[in-house]
């Protein structure tokens, strides 16, 4: 298989949607602990919701959404849909660090069988798995 995008429709992912359960809560967990800078942040008045723009480097970005009550999302057994989101570091350890340094739980370090490259598993306020996978520069 190749990495090649030559011909595809597609181009990278612009952004990926997430709503949470409580806003103020993922809010300082996208934007203080992970350091995503916001793009905008709008009051959504006629549905109750805020929705907040996040940039991811690259380019892409990362759109909070807050609804009333929304139903939870069944994350462990693994449901259909979305399994996780995974981000690109260039080490672990200094984000590892971090992260338990803000009581947040991250799972033992793995190796890719695969590609040979060590990752690990967190979760954010909701749940939601979020990989950190170590793409050290070259």
């Amino acid at each position: 298989m190749s990495d090649k995008s030559e011909g595809a429709l597609l181009g990278a992912i612009h952004h990926v949607a997430l709503i949470v359960s409580d806003y103020d809560r993922s809010r300082a967990f996208y934007h203080e602990l992970l350091g995503l800078p916001i793009i905008a942040e709008t009051l959504r008045a006629e549905r109750q919701s805020w929705k907040l723009d996040l940039a991811l480097p690259g380019g892409g970005q990362l759109e909070l959404f807050s609804f009333p009550a929304p139903p939870p999302r069944p994350s462990s057994p693994e449901a259909c849909g979305l399994r996780h989101l995974a981000f690109r570091v260039a080490a672990l350890e200094p984000v590892i660090d971090h992260l338990e340094q803000h009581g947040v739980a991250v799972e033992p370090v793995r190796v890719d069988a695969l590609t040979g490259r060590r990752f690990t598993f967190f979760a954010d306020p909701d749940g939601l798995p979020l990989e950190l996978y170590e793409t050290p520069a070259c």
